[in-house]
């Protein structure tokens, strides 16, 4: 556990951010895909990264006709990526996690490669990791349906190994598209590494296709990047700049740059050649906001500990997907923030956060669930209360290794409690 304090109150200086995890993960299974066509450069140093690059050699070296076993522990990305690479392999696999992991459906994903020929199957419980996996397998159909509002990485992951089908793949996607820029970026890599798609309507189209010799340059993490804009948000003062993110970016979490100008953080982007972001204070421009996280529910957590903290009361809609990711993410911001007396109460579809019991005690105690995104959200908070303890600190690990060490870089007193 750690204690965490902020004696200044004033935040200063400059941030280099580790690369995207969510290029880097796509671009390790293209690489993988296109037998080392494709080079990756700025690789994210995540754990999540990392356990991907180790089971997908662990899978390359699979030899014997004994199962392999690919345990990618809490690594959710890794675990619907590989469930539909695996199949292209030869021999069979036990693809695992953790426990959490195992409570997590993939079924959506697992139903839709047993339509298109693959050899898969859960070994416990029906629509659950583990997974056994069998290739290779015989393209059987070309044309699938899948329904956009559950997970978009079901659908990357399904686009990833499109261009390697012997038929292609045409891919109706059924309802609400979740996260849609994560489905974006997918195909705007696939594409950037010579592989053309359509996408009309709901359709996309992708036919069977070589990839090209090509290099990757993965763009720091904008996820990683809106832990920033809360900290500057609950400073008294200060600035931030943060090298080589760029305002063309791929990614959805880019989102935070317009929702935190309502918290009082202001961006401006550096010129085309260097990129990078300038965060300085404004003064706040909220009001009676709803704000739709449907296309960067990652970023949600952060967004609600700052409003609580701040005490304004804002509507969130698009949090639909964040029951099933490392926790049930909004029964842990329920469980943390009413510990200084705010709420976030549903109805329907809409949650409203209601911060007039708000209090300010001397000492906070955060549970993180497992989850390094909890860990990030509320570790700001040190900016607002005298002190605030986090509990596993180590679980920031999972995207963002040097989350600690930065913070001390900026004046935060980090010791362990």
């Amino acid at each position: 556990m750690f204690l965490v304090k902020h004696d200044s109150k004033t935040i200063e200086g400059t941030v280099n951010l580790t690369g995207s995890k969510s290029e880097s993960n796509r671009a390790l299974i293209i690489q993988a895909i296109s037998k080392g066509l494709v080079q990756i450069e700025n690789i994210s140093n995540a754990d999540d990264t990392e356990i991907l690059q180790r089971v997908i050699q662990e899978a390359k070296n699979h030899s014997g006709e004994e199962p392999t076993v690919l345990d990618i522990g809490p690594a959710g990305t890794a675990m619907r990526f590989m469930t539909s690479y695996l199949n292209f392999l030869p021999g069979k696999f036990i693809l695992t996690g953790t426990d959490r992991m195992k409570q997590r459906p993939i079924g959506v994903l697992t139903d839709a490669l047993k339509e298109l020929g693959c050899n898969l199957k859960s070994t416990h419980k029906e629509g659950y990791p583990p997974l056994e996996i069998s290739g290779p397998f015989i393209q059987k159909v070309n044309n699938l349906a899948i329904d956009g509002n559950i997970s978009s990485q079901y659908i990357s992951s399904l686009l990833l190994i499109a261009p390697y089908l012997p038929s292609g793949l045409d891919l109706k996607i059924k309802g609400e598209l979740t996260s849609r820029p994560y489905v974006e970026m997918t195909l705007e890599m696939l594409q950037s590494t010579g592989i053309q798609y359509k996408w009309e309507d709901n359709h996309i189209h992708i036919s069977p296709q070589e990839y090209k010799k090509s290099s990757w340059l993965v763009e720091p993490d904008w996820s990683a990047a809106s832990y920033w804009y809360s900290i500057l948000a609950l400073s008294e003062s200060g600035e931030l700049y943060l090298p080589a993110l760029k305002k063309e970016s791929l990614q959805g979490d880019r989102q935070i740059a317009e929702i935190m100008e309502l918290f009082g953080v202001k961006t401006e982007f550096i010129d085309q050649d260097k990129h990078g972001i300038r965060l300085t204070k404004i003064t706040p421009k909220i009001q009676h906001e709803v704000i739709d996280f449907t296309t960067c529910p990652d970023i949600a957590q952060t967004v609600v500990v700052v409003a609580a903290a701040l005490k304004k009361d804002i509507q969130i809609t698009g949090l639909h997907t964040l029951r099933i990711k490392e926790t049930d993410r909004i029964a842990a911001l329920q469980n943390e923030i009413a510990k200084f007396g705010c709420k976030l109460l549903e109805k329907g579809n809409i949650f409203h956060l209601d911060t007039s019991g708000s209090f300010t005690p001397e000492s906070l105690t955060f549970e993180t669930y497992e989850d390094h995104r909890m860990a990030m959200a509320f570790a700001p908070l040190a900016l607002t209360f005298p002190e605030i303890k986090i509990k596993e600190p180590q679980v920031v690990d999972k995207s963002y290794p040097e989350f600690w060490k930065h913070l001390a870089n900026v004046g935060f007193a980090i010791e362990e409690a």
